[in-house]
C-alpha cells in the first residue's frame, strides 16, 4: 500500500512539472508570435527616463524582437539628436517650439504623461512652505540665507540643471517667468541634483516627482502650504507641471509607433502612476507652449 502510495505521489509530481512546462512554453509561444521587428532608440529627458525604461521593458517582454534603448542627456539633446535623424525618438518635458534652433514643424509631437517638477531642499532647512515670489528671489539670487524667508541662519546652497534641461526650463517658466536665474552650480540629471541635495546642507534646487518619493535626506517644499501632489496638478492648484513629450521625425512607424502607442495602454495606467507621474486622461486642465492653461 505505501508503495503504491508513493508510486502515486511521484506521477503527480511528474504530471504537475509536466504541466508548468507546458504553461511556460505556451507563454514563450505567445511572446513569439509577434512580428514587430526593430529597434527604437529614445534619447532626452531625464524627467521621463524612469517612466520610458519600464515601459521599455514590458514593451520589449512582449516583442522580443524589438530592441528598446532609453539614455538621458536632458530634453535638448533628445530634440536636436531626433531632428538629426540619429534616433527614433526624442523625449522632452518642453513643446518643440520653445526649443532654440528646433524646427518643430518637421517634427510630430506624441504626448505620453504629465510630469509635476517640485522645489526640493535638503532635510536639514527648516523651512516647509514658500511664496512663488520666495522661491523667485532665491533662484535669481536676491534671498541668500533661509533666515530670510523664515529659517534658521543659513546660507542657501542653489543647484540648478544645465541648460539644456526640460525640467529646469519647466521650472523657470512656472517661477521665475522672464527674470534669469543667479548663477550656481548646475548638473546635467534629475539623479544628480537628487543625490547633491540629499548630501547638502543648506541645498535648494527642483526635482520631478518621481525623483523626490521615498527618498531620505531631502524635502519638497509646499507653494502657499500647497502640496505638490498629483491631485493638485491635474487642476493646476500645483502649477509646476509640464507634459512628456516623445517627437518623432515625421509620423511614427513601425516598432517605433507601437512603443509610444504602448504607454497608452490601461494595463500600463498603474505603472504611470507609481513612479510618480500623471495620465494625460486624468488630467482636468491643458497646457499650451505659450504656457497657457485651459480647464476641459
Amino acid at each position: 500500500m505505501r508503495k503504491w502510495l508513493l508510486s502515486l505521489l511521484a506521477l503527480v509530481a511528474i504530471s504537475g512539472a509536466s504541466l508548468t512546462s507546458v504553461n511556460h512554453g505556451t507563454s514563450a509561444f505567445a511572446a513569439s508570435k509577434s512580428k514587430l521587428t526593430g529597434k527604437v532608440l529614445a534619447v532626452g529627458s531625464t524627467a521621463l527616463q524612469p517612466l520610458a525604461e519600464q515601459i521599455g521593458e514590458r514593451f520589449s517582454s512582449a516583442h522580443p524582437a524589438v530592441q528598446v534603448t532609453v539614455q538621458g542627456g536632458g530634453s535638448g539633446a533628445g530634440l536636436t539628436q531626433v531632428q538629426a535623424g540619429s534616433v527614433q525618438v526624442g523625449n522632452s518635458d518642453v513643446f518643440a517650439e520653445e526649443k532654440d534652433g528646433i524646427d518643430a514643424s518637421v517634427l510630430v509631437d506624441h504626448k505620453v504623461a504629465v510630469v509635476g517638477i517640485a522645489p526640493v531642499v535638503n532635510s536639514d532647512v527648516s523651512v516647509r512652505s514658500l511664496t512663488k515670489s520666495q522661491l523667485k528671489d532665491i533662484f535669481t539670487g536676491k534671498v541668500t540665507n533661509w533666515n530670510q524667508v523664515g529659517g534658521k541662519d543659513e546660507k542657501i546652497v542653489l543647484i540648478n540643471r544645465a541648460a539644456g534641461s526640460g525640467t529646469r526650463a519647466v521650472f523657470e517658466k512656472a517661477v521665475l517667468g522672464d527674470a534669469t536665474a543667479a548663477t550656481a552650480q548646475e548638473q546635467d540629471s534629475n539623479g544628480t541634483v537628487q543625490k547633491i541635495i540629499s548630501t547638502t546642507p543648506g541645498s535648494i534646487s527642483y526635482l520631478a516627482f518621481g525623483y523626490i518619493k521615498g527618498q531620505t535626506g531631502l524635502r519638497a517644499l509646499k507653494l502657499k502650504k500647497i502640496a505638490p501632489t498629483a491631485k493638485n496638478v491635474r487642476t493646476n492648484k500645483w502649477p509646476i507641471w509640464g507634459y512628456e513629450h516623445m517627437y518623432t521625425r515625421g509620423k511614427a512607424k513601425g516598432a517605433t509607433k507601437a512603443f509610444i502607442s504602448y504607454f497608452h495602454k490601461k494595463s500600463v495606467k498603474g505603472i504611470i502612476r507609481q513612479l510618480g507621474y500623471i495620465p494625460l486622461s486624468n488630467m482636468k486642465v491643458t497646457k499650451d507652449a505659450d504656457g497657457v492653461v485651459t480647464t476641459k
